[in-house]
Formats: C-alpha cells, structure tokens, sequence
C-alpha cells in the first residue's frame, strides 16, 4: 500500500498550566489519504485545533508533545517528522505541503494589508516572481469564489462581509498548491447559505486536484454532510470513527449520540420541525411589548463610492407579543442587526415608528427614553468579547444596576446570587474572570446580566452562533425555561433556521432590508411561499448525509 500523506502514531499532548502539565491529547491514531476529506468533531476541549496545530508545527509556547509521531509524506517527496523537527524544516511543509484555513476571518487577515498583497505573499513563497505574482493572485481569489477579484484585490479586510473574508482565506491557503489543507471551523460564524456555498468551493476544489482536506468542526450534521470520515474525539482521545453513515445510523458511543441530538439538522433527520404549532404561535399576540411600523434605515454613501444612499431597512413592521419570541432571519447583510438596533433605540429610522410599550420613541431624546430602556435589554453574539475581561462575573451583572442606581451594594450582591442561581451557576462562579469560564459558561452570564434589571423584552443576537452544539442547547433549553417562568418576550435574531424553529413562535425572513415572508414558525418553514425562505431552509446542514443514512 502506498505511504498515506499523514501518519499520527499515539500522539501525546499536554499544556503546562501553573507548573504541571494538562494533558489534551491522548494516544491519537489517525491517517489521511490524498484527496481523502476527513473530519475532527467534538466539543470544545475535545482535541481537534491541538492536533491540527501539531500537524502544521504551531503549537503555542507552553504546549508539550509528549509521545507519539506525526508523519507528513507528500507526492513525490521524503517523509518529514513533525514532531521536533525545527522550525526551518516546517517552513518547507507549511504553504507547499499543508495549508491552513483558520476559524476567524478578522484574526488570520492582518487589517492593515490590501487583500491582494496578502495572497501574493503566499505565492511568492513558491518562488513567483514579477508579473505572474500578480496573475496568480486574481486567478486563486476567483477560484476561491470571490466575485470582482480586481476590486477585491485593492480592498482592506474591514471592507469585505465575512463569507468573503473566508474566501481570501481559502484563496491564501490555494496560493501554496498544497496537498493537504486544514479547515480549522471555516464556516462556524458565518450564514448557512454562504457556510454551503464556501464548503462546495472547497469539495469541488478537493474533488477536482486531489488535495486532501481536514475538518475541523463542532458540528457533527457538517462533518456529516462534507466528509468521507467522521473520527469523534472527546477529552482528547478518539472515540470512535467511520462513515458519516455508519456514524449517524449505528454510533457505537452515547456522546456522539448526544452530538447527533444536540445537531438541529440531525435530529429530525433534515427536517425542521418547530417547538411551537400554529395555534401556539398566535396565543400571546395582545398588547405586544414592541412594535416596529413601517421602519427604514437609510445610510449616506460616500462620494468616491459614486455618492446616493444604501438602504439597510426597507418598510419593517413587526410586533413582539408578550411571553413570546420573533425570530429574524436572513443573511449577512439583510438588514437583522440594523432592524435590532432600531428596535433597542441604538439607531432613529429614517422613517416609521419604534413603540415600546405603546411610547413611540421615535421622537424622543436620549434623555427621554433611558428610564424606557430597563424594559429592554440585549445579549451579545460573542460571549467572549461581550463581558469586560476585567470585571468578575458579580460586577459584570451587577454593572446595569449601577448605572441605573438601583438598590444599595447588600441589595445587588443579593440581586446577583439570585440571577446566578436563574442562569444555573454556581454561586462561588460570582468572584472569577471571564478568562475562568467556557464559552457557555460566559453567555450564561450575560443572560444573567440582561435580566438583572427585570425587563419585558431581552434581544438576542446571535446568541448560540458561536457556540458548541451541545452547549447552544443547553443555553436555548436556559431561554426557553426562563420565558417560562418570568413571562419574556425575546426578538431572537439568527441566520439558523433551525435554531430558530427550537425556540421561535413567529419569524419574519429578511433580504436586502426588505421581509419576504413572515407569520408562524410552523407555517413559514412547513410551507415556504418565498424561493429565498426555501433557499435557506435547503442549506441547513446535515441533509445531505440523510441519503447515506438511508443506504448505509
């Protein structure tokens, strides 16, 4: 049999955290074969990004490889030992061998370099010279996807949406021809339809040269769309590997069946099928906590864009019934965060009325509608950037009833061990860092920190994107428990379908500013009216490994 272009043989990894050493990895064995798609699922923790790191030979200072081999073997060439090899040696693998997309756009662009320049980097170190670089450079953007790759090369990082951003990513990672390219959560923050069309780019393009590609992914239903093998990892050892068939119809571990059913797209095998009926959907629509009129946001574009105006919000009416939740959906750039921020009062409409609690706020100053503003509080997309790194979970909490001079120090220490309780925290969790906490962990907070003045309505944006399955379910199971018992309305704005259906009464489904459809979650995804709401609800991971599931 011919040597597989990656060898792992009991690898052992371990972090060096206050004088001892933190195992991460545990004996792994694994082989990938040229043009094989593997992929690494699991929770965070579990393993994945240590192993690809060990693979490329970028583990961070206080990582210790403490046994085992990685062998990288490419066509037509000598077999390498990663492990302890140095860094002049890894250089030749790195680009030509392996290449690397990485999770966040914005972190593995640097903000201050031109596109195009940072792609001609990765073609020069072949060796190109001269006017080729050039050529080269718009030939792998357009083979990455990116439209007007003669624009887009002159453009900053900031000024692209990050679908595209990901795509200049997969463009610096083609840039090197290698054989094998890693895909460390290339799609976890970005819109299902985009997270689709970024995913076919890289199977076409795996499929079409033979390059290997490694998966690295929380989400068992896109391993089990993308791969040819699924390996689960937990707590850094393997436990359990296969077909993505064999996988999702025989899993022989009770983790990777609670991976299969925290996954919305695997769960019902494809299909979305909403918590709420129709008739539930419809119950709490009296007297509604908010109400958006006919809202537009207009925006000024600037002269050397040719000037005119980019509208984000085109003629948005929707209510906020009480005890209930209104999901918005759409892609990047169909109008979501601009319609939430109206709806918070960040951001006056061009035209329409934002009621509150039947106070139109529209006309209002800021001073005016601050005492409105306990009734609606908002919970952030990322739990990581939204707490203040310096601020322990009490004073985080406790934070809005400062500003807003509620209760003296006794009353919101008391305040703060009740939200805790709420969200499920344990009370000795009131002295730690965000730095101390998991990513769910730290949403928790911030839920707890959104109801600590006791509103009617809590915006959420985003809230479970960023996020394990396992542990977005467990925070979508806190919201819904919390609605429960305090009788919250949620404005829930997402660009999964279905996530939305788990925890939605009624949705209104954005494009460009404008609502396509809109009425009872069970009505809207059960019989779609709009091409764009049915675009959407095809692109939900995990359908197109039902076909394997079946024929198995």
């Amino acid at each position: 049999m011919s040597q597989p272009l990656v060898r792992i043989t009991g690898l052992e990894v371990g972090y060096v955290r206050r004088r001892r050493t933190v195992p991460a990895v545990r004996g792994v064995d694994l082989e990938i074969a040229s043009g094989e798609v593997v992929a690494l699922v699991g929770e965070s923790g579990s393993g994945k990004s240590t192993i690809a790191n060990t693979l490329i030979g970028l583990l961070p200072d206080n990582a210790r490889v403490t046994g085992g081999s990685v062998v990288v073997t490419p066509q037509g060439g000598e077999p390498t030992e990663v492990v302890g090899a140095k860094e002049r040696r890894l250089l030749t693998l790195r680009g030509a061998v392996i290449g690397l997309v990485p999770q966040d756009p914005m972190v593995g662009l640097n903000p201050t370099r031109r596109v195009g320049a940072q792609v001609a980097e990765a073609v020069r170190q072949r060796g190109v010279r001269g006017p080729q670089v050039d050529v080269e450079v718009l030939e792998f953007l357009g083979r990455a996807g990116v439209d007007e790759p003669v624009m887009r090369a002159r453009q900053y990082p900031h000024e692209l949406s990050g679908g595209l951003r990901q795509r200049v990513l997969v463009a610096i990672a083609l840039a090197g021809r290698p054989q094998l390219i890693i895909a460390d959560e290339p799609t976890s923050a970005l819109d299902v339809t985009i997270q689709r069309r970024i995913l076919d780019h890289l199977e076409s393009l795996v499929r079409d040269t033979g390059t290997a590609l490694l998966i690295i992914t929380h989400d068992l239903a896109v391993a089990a769309d993308r791969s040819d093998r699924v390996v689960v990892l937990r707590d850094g050892s393997i436990v359990e590997q296969g077909r993505p068939g064999e996988i999702l119809v025989h899993p022989a571990e009770d983790y990777t069946r609670r991976l299969i059913a925290a996954a919305p797209g695997l769960a019902h095998e494809g299909r979305i099928v909403p918590r709420f009926t129709v008739d539930r959907a419809e119950a709490p629509g009296r007297d509604p906590v908010l109400r958006l009129e006919s809202v537009a946001r207009s925006y000024p574009l600037p002269r050397g864009s040719g000037g005119g105006v980019l509208r984000a919000v085109e003629d948005v009416s929707l209510e906020l019934a009480r005890g209930a939740t209104h999901a918005l959906v759409g892609e990047s750039g169909s109008g979501k965060t601009t319609t939430l921020r109206l709806a918070l009062g960040l951001e006056q409409p061009t035209s329409g009325r934002v009621l509150l609690g039947g106070t139109d706020l529209t006309d209002l100053g800021w001073r005016a509608t601050r005492p409105l503003r306990r009734a609606v509080q908002l919970v952030h997309q990322n739990p990581f950037a939204s707490l203040d790194p310096r601020f322990t979970v009490k004073q985080s909490i406790a934070e809005p009833l400062v500003a807003f001079g509620v209760g003296d120090r006794r009353s919101r220490a008391a305040r703060v061990r009740v939200l805790l309780d709420q969200v499920a925290l344990p009370a000795g969790y009131a002295d730690r860092l965000p730095a101390e906490l998991s990513g769910g962990q730290r949403q928790r907070v911030a839920i707890a920190r959104a109801l600590a003045l006791e509103p009617q309505a809590v915006l959420l944006d985003e809230p479970v994107s960023a996020l394990d399955v396992s542990v977005q379910d467990q925070i979508l199971t806190l919201l819904l428990g919390l609605q429960e018992e305090l009788g919250l309305s949620y404005l829930f704005v997402s660009h999964d379908l279905a996530v939305v259906a788990q925890v939605s009464h009624t949705v209104s489904v954005l494009r460009r500013g404008v609502v396509v459809e809109e009425g009872p979650v069970a009505e809207v995804f059960g019989a779609p009216t709009a091409d764009y709401t049915r675009e959407l609800i095809a692109a939900i991971p995990g359908q197109r490994s039902m076909f394997e599931r079946v024929h198995v």
